[in-house]
């Protein structure tokens, strides 16, 4: 499934909306497209959260973010709605090192 923020502020209404098409849609993975938010706020990173807990199990990422709004979600912490690992952290599914006694994954 493909989402589209809004370019300018998104509005209670406006997540209201498009957590509402998550939760009927039966896709399997989410795509949020941010590529029109050019003046990112704490309402865009509030939709995009939002966005994420409605999409439950199902992988979601974030596409066309610019600088100003990878800047800000990584500020908040939520770099890896980008697909990206945060700083000093590996990326998803990869181990550091493995000590005798763990669990295979």
């Amino acid at each position: 499934m493909r989402l589209v923020l809004p370019g300018a502020t998104p509005t209670a209404q406006d997540t209201a909306r498009l957590c509402a098409r998550l939760y009927a849609d039966g896709a399997s993975a989410v795509v949020c497209d941010a590529g029109a938010v050019t003046e990112p706020g704490l309402a865009d990173v509030n939709a995009l959260a939002r966005l994420r807990l409605a999409a439950g199990d199902r992988p979601f990422r974030v596409t066309g973010a610019g600088p100003a709004l990878r800047a800000l979600l990584d500020l908040v912490g939520l770099v890896e709605l980008l697909g990206e690992p945060e700083e000093g952290e590996p990326p998803g599914g990869v181990q550091e090192g493995v000590e005798p006694d763990d669990l295979p994954l």
